[in-house]
């Protein structure tokens, strides 16, 4: 545990530390996006941030530890932008559309966070319980959502089996996306122009006639 982190803290230097915490993950995202996620090491983030690696331990325990704030605050991002970016959908055709849409864009805005959080980027890496668990809970919210979309649709699917059929759509076509055209914004290129195509396929598929 940081040492730091033994006694309760007052608010003016919890203040502080959790500014300091929030420049450390930012400068780690940054040698991440430049470098590659499992290039990040603490001599290196410590250059970035020009402080001595060992103070960095005062904030987080190791390197796996510092992945694992990272894992967190990636899963955090994403179960808010995918939460805004659906909250318009009239139909569930708009909301599956969306949805993969919303995918696509956290991938293209946060390469760094999308691999380590749907990739296996860092040899080794386990995400704590407590990260599982934020994450796992952004996949019930979706087999709730599909439970309750499913009425609406022609297919025996299970709410699990339809939420892994549109994983596996979303991180297909986006991961094909981001290792041809990562420049190109989502709808345009090779990959991310498809999602209309993908769309009509569902609807033709699982529309109740």
């Amino acid at each position: 545990m940081p040492a730091d982190m033994t006694h309760p803290l007052s608010p003016h230097r919890q203040h502080k530390r959790d500014v300091m915490t929030a420049r450390i993950l930012e400068a780690a995202r940054e040698i991440m996006r430049a470098e590659g996620v499992a290039a990040l090491t603490m001599q290196e983030l410590a250059r970035h941030l020009d402080l001595r690696a060992p103070s960095l331990y005062n904030y987080f325990s190791s390197k796996t530890d510092l992945y694992d704030a990272l894992f967190r605050l990636g899963f955090t991002l994403y179960g808010e932008h995918i939460a805004q970016a659906t909250q318009g959908a009239q139909c569930w055709q708009d909301e599956l559309r969306l949805s993969i849409e919303a995918y696509m864009t956290f991938g293209l805005h946060n390469p760094d966070l999308y691999q380590l959080c749907f990739e296996r980027p860092v040899p080794g890496f386990v995400p704590s319980a407590a990260s599982l668990q934020l994450s796992f809970g952004v996949l019930h919210q979706s087999y709730q959502r599909a439970a309750e979309l499913l009425p609406m649709l022609n297919t025996d699917l299970s709410p699990q089996q339809f939420v892994d059929l549109i994983i596996a759509i979303m991180h297909g076509l986006t991961a094909l996306h981001l290792a041809n055209q990562p420049d190109l914004p989502v709808g345009d290129g090779r990959f991310g122009s498809l999602i209309p195509a993908v769309m009509s396929v569902l609807d033709k598929a699982w529309s109740k006639s």
